[in-house]
């Protein structure tokens, strides 16, 4: 017995207490996360030879892509999309961030930015963008997302979305300027140099405009003579 406790003495053995007080801090806010959260190698998360960066949170309820459009068209590689046709290759290649919730909260009525076709019906949630200089939250469809298809309330649990690699909670992935991380139940996307993002997770969502535009100068007085 001696022995043992004075081995137990040399080897330095510590024994950890739980705080009760202790509160852990909150969450940063979306564009702080993506300034100073963790980068990790977008090699990892390629989704093919054209570049696409995509990944799952771990939870599995959002899935995103780092990748670009061509007007309306996104390149995605697990929906169906019409980027590639050649009559879309008149315009421009823009960056974007894309993602897909399973579960989501419905838009606000603010953040409604189409009226599908003139009915005004339609557009739902599930959906984010982020360009370089928009974020934007719901989009004009019928029927629901490949991820709410995937790990929804009556998900199939199978198909492209499950077999993406899992971005660790607090990591942060880049491409053309736009960076992502899965955090706090969801994850955001954002360009930081802009101050352009979203956070979109199953309970709420969050668009960050960037810095308001700068009032233009007011126009100098007439001078007057006596």
């Amino acid at each position: 017995m001696l022995a043992a406790l004075l081995l137990l003495g040399a080897a330095g053995c510590a024994v950890t207490v739980e705080d009760s007080g202790y509160v852990a801090p909150p969450p940063l806010p979306p564009m702080e996360q993506l300034e100073q959260a963790a980068l990790v190698n977008p090699e990892d998360y390629s989704g093919g030879a054209d570049g696409v960066v995509s990944f799952i949170n771990e939870d599995r309820t959002v899935a995103c892509s780092l990748t670009v459009a061509r007007g309306p068209h996104i390149n995605l590689p697990y929906e169906q999309n019409s980027f590639s046709d050649s009559e879309n290759n008149k315009l421009a290649v823009v960056p974007v961030a894309h993602c897909e919730l399973a579960r989501y909260p419905k838009p606000q009525t603010d953040d409604v930015t189409d009226n599908c076709a003139g009915t005004n019906l339609g557009y739902l949630g599930g959906v984010a963008l982020l360009t370089p200089d928009t974020a934007r939250y719901g989009e004009c469809r019928s029927g629901v997302t490949q991820m709410e298809a995937t790990y929804g309330p009556r998900g199939s649990k199978a198909g492209p979305l499950s077999e993406l690699a899992v971005l660790a909670d607090g990591k942060n992935l880049e491409r053309n300027g736009l960076r992502c991380s899965a955090y706090n139940g969801g994850v955001a996307c954002g360009n930081v140099s802009a101050g352009v993002g979203f956070f979109a997770s199953p309970d709420h969502y969050e668009l960050i405009p960037g810095p308001a535009a700068s009032a233009p100068a007011a126009p100098a007085e007439a001078s007057k003579t006596p």
